[in-house]
């Protein structure tokens, strides 16, 4: 019996089941749609009671919208029956699986069932599933048949079959090298159909478990950090709906791009941001070496030192006036408040606490003259004038931007702040040449935001979430880091990036370093090595820059010989590059030097094309791509447009053009009118 089967080798009949199967589920679906918005929330009971359900019946409702051009499901397991067998796998026995199940199961991105409860698909999560990506001849899960279906648009047009439980070794499925090679446009699509086992064992690593994937161009990281969230709501749906699940990415329009994946999987729930969204949008210019400084985890020990120095020794007591009576508190018991407080609580619940534990020895002094006072007493005695005098005297009120302004405008207060931690060298980096008139005016950089989080966090607890994904890490401050990990320090965390595409400088060298400063110690590291996406001669192309930017890296390996997939031009023209890619299928992006923009768009001006924006990705088939935007893109035709410019733009040139020049699935044209990095030639 042959590997595999292709449709046109077996009669028509038996595809025209398979496509019966497919309108059959597709019918149930809409059923299972229609019933959710039937469904009313008027009998929730009071008006905040029927605002929750509505918005839960909206989400389920979203969840189970069908995309026609999308696959339902894309593979099918036969399993051997219990008779069969002897015994039903621990799989079946999953407390979210019936062991009933059928002993043909479709595999898709949702469940679907019929108005009998049949199960018609399973979603791709569910425990049973897993086979459909782990099995193999040597290890078959208890299924004796794999298939494969091929779709063109949403319509099913053929199906490719692997026998795993008769000991023949499978040769490679045209249906999943179609898959992967397809051409796209637009934004990223899921990958369910075609996880490949170590990105399987990725995706399903347990809730409790951090992991950090270092993957090379094409290994398809980010695909992966996705599916895991999707995966992890489906399996810990409750804990999760009441935690919270966020992606952060390096801008918008890499955010737009991968934007369609989860709601693609019925995931609607899930916040995407930036960390300049999530920490806030500030964008003064700074010099990067200043911003070096600035996100150095050392900063935080100057900011504790910083926040806590606002806090003077009580040279008063406290004397609170009631009636004919004055209750005193003495400066030095004041002073013994102050100091108990002081380091062992957030700034603004110690704050808080000075004035209860100020209106408690007030109590004292009032039941020592035989009163009875209560709380409520305490509470008025606590908001009294004579306790917040002394409180804001001692314990004033502040806000981070108040401190890190005060850091940054007075020498001397940062040089107590700093200590031994920075040098005089960096204090006087730190400091602004001119200072603005108050905080309120301060303009601040986007590593004062990491800066403020952290002030803001040591006032106030940060709330953690359930899990937290980050993509392109590598490029993250350890400040940053920081600010990330109080999201999830209460979660776990999926980290990914490639320690050669740092191109910040205080790009990350080492991922134990990552996972120290976002507070993940125990995250276990894997790496993903073999590429599907960027054909092998690009690759190979790409990675004669890795002995310069990661030395300590393996080269990467691709599955796609992608012969031909290269070309390396001097002084030929960028529209006559567009024009050739536009000839074919696929989505074409043309990545420039940043201050070369204006001018290859004008180039371009005969043709349909949009340039991308920081904040928005354009869904149009040519793009103009600025060098410092394509991190995380990919494109089918990729058109680099003068490699030495991208070098020479910035400190860390070389790790943008390695970035720059793994954005191809199908084809890469290198154009240069400049002689190429030595590099590149070697």
């Amino acid at each position: 019996m042959p590997a595999s089967q292709l449709a046109p080798d077996i009669p028509a009949d038996v595809l025209a089941a398979e496509q019966a199967h497919l309108a059959a589920s597709r019918a149930a679906l809409k059923a299972m749609r229609e019933h959710a918005q039937s469904l009313s929330a008027d009998a929730a009971g009071d008006w905040v009671s029927q605002q929750i359900l509505q918005s839960l019946l909206d989400q389920r409702v979203a969840a189970l919208a069908d995309h026609a051009d999308t696959p339902l499901f894309f593979g099918r397991l036969d399993r051997e029956s219990p008779e069969r067998s002897g015994r039903e796998s621990d799989e079946e026995h999953s407390d979210r699986e019936p062991v009933d199940l059928p002993t043909t199961i479709y595999v898709g991105r949702r469940h679907v069932h019929d108005g009998h409860s049949k199960p018609l698909v399973i979603d791709w999560r569910a425990p049973v599933s897993r086979a459909f990506y782990q099995a193999s001849p040597s290890d078959p899960m208890g299924v004796v048949r794999r298939r494969r279906f091929g779709y063109h648009g949403g319509a099913l047009t053929a199906f490719e079959d692997e026998p795993l439980s008769e000991g023949v070794e499978l040769g490679p499925s045209k249906i999943l090298t179609d898959e992967i090679e397809r051409p796209r446009t637009g934004p990223m699509r899921d990958i369910v159909a075609t996880i490949q086992p170590d990105q399987d064992e990725i995706v399903r690593a347990t809730l409790a478990q951090t992991v950090c994937v270092q993957g090379a161009p094409g290994t398809g990281k980010t695909a992966v950090g996705l599916h895991r969230a999707a995966y992890l709501l489906f399996t810990h749906r409750e804990r999760l709906a009441r935690a919270g699940v966020m992606i952060v990415g390096p801008n918008r329009a890499f955010l737009s791009y991968i934007s369609s994946v989860l709601p693609a999987l019925g995931e609607v729930k899930v916040d995407q941001t930036t960390v300049a969204g999530l920490l806030g949008e500030h964008a003064a210019p700074e010099d990067p070496l200043v911003a070096a400084v600035k996100g150095d985890a050392r900063m935080a020990a100057v900011l504790d030192r910083a926040l806590w120095l606002h806090i003077v020794k009580p040279e008063e007591g406290l004397v609170f006036t009631k009636g004919a009576y004055r209750y005193r508190v003495a400066d030095y018991e004041v002073r013994e408040i102050v100091a108990s407080l002081r380091g062992t609580t957030r700034y603004n619940p110690g704050r808080a606490a000075l004035a209860q534990r100020l209106a408690h020895m007030v109590l004292v002094r009032m039941e020592q003259r035989g009163e009875s006072p209560d709380d409520r007493v305490q509470d008025a005695v606590a908001r009294s004038k004579p306790v917040k005098q002394i409180v804001d005297a001692v314990w004033p009120k502040l806000t981070p931007e108040q401190v890190l302004y005060r850091l940054l405008s007075d020498r001397e207060f940062l040089a107590k702040a700093a200590k031994s931690d920075l040098s005089p060298d960096e204090q006087e980096m730190l400091i602004w040449r001119k200072p603005y008139r108050s905080w309120k005016s301060a303009k601040w950089s986007a590593a004062d935001a990491a800066l403020l989080d952290e002030l803001g966090d040591l006032m106030e607890r940060t709330p953690s979430l359930g899990h937290l994904v980050v993509d392109e890490a590598q490029d993250l401050s350890e400040m940053q880091l920081r600010a990330l990990g109080r999201r999830c320090r209460n979660g776990s965390a999926t980290v990914l990036g490639d320690l050669a595409q740092g191109t910040t400088p205080w790009s990350t060298s080492s991922w134990q370093s990552v996972l120290e400063h976002l507070g993940q110690r125990e995250g276990e590291v894997t790496e993903l090595t073999l590429g599907f996406r960027v054909p092998r001669e690009v690759l190979d192309y790409a990675a004669r820059l890795l002995p310069s930017i990661a030395p300590g890296l393996a080269a990467p390996r691709s599955l796609r010989p992608g012969a031909g997939s290269l070309s390396v031009r001097a002084g030929d023209s960028v529209a006559e590059a567009a024009k050739e890619a536009l000839a074919k299928e696929g989505s074409i992006g043309v990545i420039v030097p940043d201050a070369r923009v204006a001018e290859v768009s004008a180039e371009l001006a005969g043709l349909p094309h949009a340039v991308l924006d920081p904040d928005s990705a354009e869904e149009h088939r040519l793009l103009v791509i600025p060098a410092t935007l394509a991190k995380g893109l990919e494109y089918d035709h990729v058109i680099v447009v003068e490699p030495a410019d991208i070098v020479e733009a910035e400190p860390r040139g070389l790790a943008r053009l390695y970035v720059v020049l793994t954005r191809a699935v199908t084809s890469l044209t290198v154009l240069h009118d400049r002689p190429l990095p030595a590099e590149l030639t070697a």
